[in-house]
């Protein structure tokens, strides 16, 4: 019986440490996809930047910069398709946030980042982090307010996706 014993104990934490490297690799190998978003624009890529520049101002938030990476890469001799990266803000989600001296932390994540680029086959895609599966990571005041960005993101970017 007590041999019995060890063998179960033995093969039900052999299971479970295998269970456990399983969800490790699923969860290591899924993580990309789950914390960038990316879609397909409906419209050529100058089209796809004026009509989410004219968006985000409709919605009352900011471009703080713009990047121009095939630019600021051919600088440096390398040839890539066209990439602009695009920095958001809404002064209203940022003042919440920022005004608290705990919730500063995640001031790198701000502003938001939106990517607007074209692949090789001339396919243009719209990318962003999955802000609202990041804000569930810190909940509290941070998770409340990212996911009203997050929604409101959303919004901007829902007419010129596919």
């Amino acid at each position: 019986m007590q041999k019995t014993t060890k063998v179960g104990l033995i093969t039900g934490s052999a299971m479970f440490v295998l269970g456990a490297l399983a969800m490790a690799l699923i969860a290591f190998f899924s993580a990309p996809a789950l914390m960038m978003m990316e879609d397909e624009s409906r419209y050529g890529f100058e089209e796809t930047v004026s009509r989410f520049e004219t968006k985000v101002d409709e919605a009352g938030w900011s471009i703080v910069n713009t990047h121009d990476m095939q630019a600021v890469l051919d600088g440096h001799g390398y040839d890539v398709d066209r990439v602009e990266t695009f920095e958001l803000c809404s002064s209203e989600y940022s003042a919440e946030i920022l005004k608290l001296d705990d919730e500063r932390v995640v001031s790198p994540l701000m502003p938001c980042r939106i990517s607007v680029y074209e692949t090789s086959d001339g396919s243009v895609y719209i990318s962003r982090m999955n802000s609202s599966l990041m804000a569930r990571t810190f909940g509290g005041v941070i998770n409340d307010v990212m996911q009203k960005a997050a929604a409101e993101t959303e919004e901007i970017i829902d007419p010129l996706i596919e």
